[in-house]
């Protein structure tokens, strides 16, 4: 799987110790992976609408039990950089796995997500976070078990009948 971190539109406005926003991405995996972690450029001109148009492979990261798994999420966390006092939390957002997959399109297949940014509590943050995602055909190739049923289904037990001509 591929991903590529677009932009995000309509961050926070930077404080008044703070000129401009100079934004980056580390994203992460749950449940982890060998402790990936990856980040973007810092964008020193977008202030509150960023752009990076960053790749990341995350085939290490996302195969076929990433996709399988109910909890299996990809994290956005946005941050800006300070010069003094460092990096500030801006904003998080979680891709999960099932928004990725989809019914298990067929490989190759581009997605384009949105998702809004939250605060640490969960709340709802300021701005967006605009990514792609791109499919590749080794995750497919894998299938799991579990993949070949269907949904359950929950009913009443039927009374036999009678054979015919009996």
């Amino acid at each position: 799987m591929e991903i590529t971190l677009i932009s995000a539109q309509g961050l926070k406005k930077p404080s008044l110790f703070s000129h401009h926003h100079k934004p980056f991405i580390i994203l992460t995996a749950t449940p982890p992976s060998g402790g990936h972690v990856y980040t973007t450029t810092v964008d020193l001109h977008g202030g509150v609408n960023p752009t990076w148009g960053d790749k990341f492979d995350l085939s290490n990261v996302a195969d076929a039990t990433f996709f399988h798994r109910t909890y299996s999420c990809i994290y956005l966390h946005v941050y800006t950089n300070r010069l003094l006092l460092g990096p500030r939390f801006l904003g998080f957002c979680g891709i999960p796995a099932s928004d990725i997959a989809d019914g298990l399109s067929p490989a190759g297949t581009v997605r384009h997500l949105s998702y809004r940014l939250r605060k640490k509590d969960g709340s709802r943050g300021h701005g967006v976070v605009n990514v792609v995602v791109k499919l590749e055909s080794s995750i497919f190739q894998t299938r799991l078990p579990e993949m070949n049923f269907g949904r359950v289904a929950i009913g009443i037990p039927v009374k036999t009948l009678p054979a015919l001509g009996d």
